[in-house]
């Protein structure tokens, strides 16, 4: 009877019923004999999570704190966890600070397995994995073909078909090697331990529910499971086969989500499993490889001193071809890649019912990111090294991580999300991402609680009200504006080519085309400087979280800013010497660039002689405010009690674009 009620009470948690899964777990608690067993842990575990969510904060802190004695260090690690997000006085020893709670807890369906159409933004994935396979395939067929109509004799082709042999060989051994081999490196890199579903379930009860549900439901072989001992939350998947996946995730993702939430990530990673998306992926890979070895194989040969200059010219052309064809596949990689995210979030969404639960998961990661980012002096590792394969990109957490850090306000959030959804910009951000913007997933989980018939987390009506609101010309004026600008000294060299070959032809004087080359590109070099880097006497006087919602926001024109806070790390991941700081204010936390005027050299110095004595000191600054996924600020002066430091990022630009110039007026005179 004892084990039912902990059933019972587990189930009413799972459905966010606290009062009912505090009085069925307490009486468990309260009854249960065996006071040393996995069972009755557990339901004390449940307890607390029950408390908390029923405002009873000083008995799940209690609670909590007797676990914290506990004899397993696994609970030990579990409580410390628990505690350092509902305590407030736990958080000045033990590091965590007192995350915020969502100002509205949307609902989850009643029944899983229901089935849900997927939004417009996603591609069929079926149609996504084909049309880059087949076209991947297509190129490098065609690339193999051309090469050998090339070529009189069959050396050269057998050069390129045993090099094809090898690389597809290479590919297939490290295909089925992988898991051993990033087993090692986890190891290795990240300290991974390996668990089994009993660890999990003393984390997240539902999550390992999920887990075993799935796996029967699919036929799956369980996968390994580890956990990596980092307070930045993250989760990903590896493997070769489904037999032999591999789902891991950090110690942050414990700390800073409930139990609904982290069921929801672990979803999402055996949606990637059940869809084989790292064989696909490893597939495509192979692929883009082969045809980069083909451009290397042609380029090669088209440089040997070959009299046949038909034969040189055609390798030649081949090569082009294949350099074009790699930047082709690898833009295909990112799409198929993309698309298999929203997948695997649709299959958690179906899997757990619960869609709610997985953007607030989204959210809360972004969160814990940005936390974990402002107390250490460097970016993390683990997420540098998993960037590709974790459920979120660190790198674009700042913006709503920042702004559920300020405000757990669905509505404030939502301003986030304006410019993922309706600035320009954002489409092309994401052309070269490996995920999508936050913005689109979370739209896409809010239109599946749509279908279930449950309330959305959130108001993405709302959000796209307020971008239809926007002026769309404007955005698109100013788009193509700073496309345009960004663009400027390519175009100024191209307009200076058309001048000079005119004025060549007609004056019979070709020092004419290398003078006016150069005048249009350093031109066009002065011109985008001064347009990316707008008169800093205009800056206003703002904080981190207002730039942050500015749907306009642009990544090459800068916006004029003073901001006040606090220096707290370098922004470089891992490296000792880094000339870029994180710079905090009380709204949220953005990278601050520096550029001497001396270049790469300058910064070097900048970075190893300054940058640790300007750590933890307040400073106000003055800069160029940019928004692309990740937001940045170029900053100009940055001035603290002690000192004031300067930079140069206009400097630069107007020196190279003078220095062109002046080289095109001096070059024609060295040119016989």
């Amino acid at each position: 009877m004892s084990l039912d009620l902990l059933n019972e009470g587990l189930q009413a948690l799972q459905q966010q019923q606290y009062a009912q899964a505090v009085s069925l777990l307490g009486n468990f608690c309260q009854h249960y004999p065996d006071r040393n067993s996995d069972a009755y842990v557990q339901g004390l575990i449940a307890l607390a999570r029950a408390y908390r969510g029923n405002g009873q904060q000083e008995k799940a802190i209690t609670l909590a704190q007797t676990l914290q004695k506990h004899s397993n260090r696994e609970i030990q690690e579990w409580a410390k966890s628990f505690l350092s997000i509902v305590n407030p006085k736990e958080m000045n020893s033990s590091g965590h600070s007192n995350q915020p709670e969502f100002t509205k807890v949307a609902g989850r369906a009643a029944q899983t397995g229901v089935k849900l159409m997927m939004p417009k933004t996603a591609d069929s994935l079926a149609f996504a994995s084909n049309f880059t396979i087949l076209l991947l395939l297509g190129m490098v067929l065609s690339l193999s073909l051309g090469v050998f109509l090339i070529f009189d004799s069959q050396h050269p082709f057998l050069g390129l078909m045993i090099s094809l042999a090898v690389t597809l060989a290479f590919n297939g051994v490290t295909f089925f090697l992988s898991p051993l081999l990033m087993d090692f490196t986890q190891k290795w890199l990240y300290k991974t331990r390996w668990v089994n579903l009993a660890e999990i379930k003393r984390h997240s009860p539902e999550a390992a529910d999920m887990i075993l549900r799935v796996c029967r439901e699919r036929q799956l072989a369980h996968p390994r499971l580890g956990i990596i001992d980092d307070q930045n939350p993250t989760a990903f998947t590896y493997g070769s086969l489904p037999g032999n996946a591999r789902i891991v995730v950090s110690e942050g993702l414990f700390t800073y989500l409930d139990d609904d939430e982290i069921a929801t990530v672990y979803a999402h990673e055996l949606g990637h499993i059940v869809h084989w998306d790292f064989a696909i992926m490893t597939l495509a890979s192979t692929l883009v490889q082969i045809t980069y070895l083909i451009y290397l194989f042609a380029r090669r040969w088209s440089d040997k001193g070959n009299s046949d200059n038909k034969l040189k010219d055609g390798l030649k052309v081949a090569s082009i071809a294949a350099y074009i064809f790699y930047i082709i596949g690898t833009y295909l990689m990112l799409y198929l890649s993309r698309t298999r995210e929203y997948y695997a979030d649709h299959f958690a969404a179906e899997t757990t019912g619960n869609p709610n639960g997985l953007s607030r998961a989204l959210i809360k990661i972004a969160y814990g990111i940005t936390e974990e980012f402002s107390k250490n002096s460097e970016p993390s590792r683990l997420l540098e090294g998993t960037r590709s394969l974790g459920i979120a990109d660190g790198k674009g957490a700042a913006a709503a991580g920042t702004i559920y850090r300020s405000s757990p306000d669905v509505q404030r959030l939502g301003k986030v999300f304006v410019w993922d959804l309706f600035n320009p910009w954002a489409k092309l951000a994401e052309f070269n991402s490996t995920h999508p913007l936050t913005g689109k997933r979370i739209q896409a989980l809010c239109t599946y609680a749509e279908q279930m018939g449950i309330g959305s987390q959130f108001n993405m009506a709302s959000v796209v009200k307020e971008g239809n609101k926007l002026n769309k010309q404007k955005l698109m004026t100013n788009f193509i504006l700073e496309l345009f600008m960004s663009n400027a000294h390519i175009i100024g060299g191209l307009i200076g080519f058309i001048f000079g070959l005119v004025l060549t032809l007609s004056m019979q004087n070709y020092k004419l085309l290398i003078s006016f080359i150069a005048f249009g590109f350093g031109a066009g070099f002065i011109i985008k400087t001064i347009f990316i880097y707008p008169d800093f006497k205009k800056a206003q006087n703002a904080d981190i979280l207002t730039l942050m919602s500015d749907p306009y926001g642009s990544p090459v024109r800068g916006k004029p800013v003073q901001l006040k806070g606090q220096l707290i790390g370098r922004g470089d991941a891992g490296y000792t010497f880094g000339s870029d700081l994180k710079l905090q204010d009380k709204t949220g936390i953005i990278f601050t660039r520096y550029a001497s005027r001396f270049g790469a050299i300058g910064n070097f110095f900048f970075g190893a002689t300054q940058v640790e004595n300007l750590i933890g000191t307040p400073v106000g600054t003055v800069g160029w405010f940019r928004r692309g996924v990740a937001p940045w600020l170029d900053f100009m002066e940055l001035s603290s009690k002690e000192k004031t430091v300067k930079s140069y990022h206009r400097f630069g630009g107007l020196v190279t674009g003078f220095g062109i110039i002046l080289l095109g007026l001096v070059l024609p005179l060295f040119v016989s």
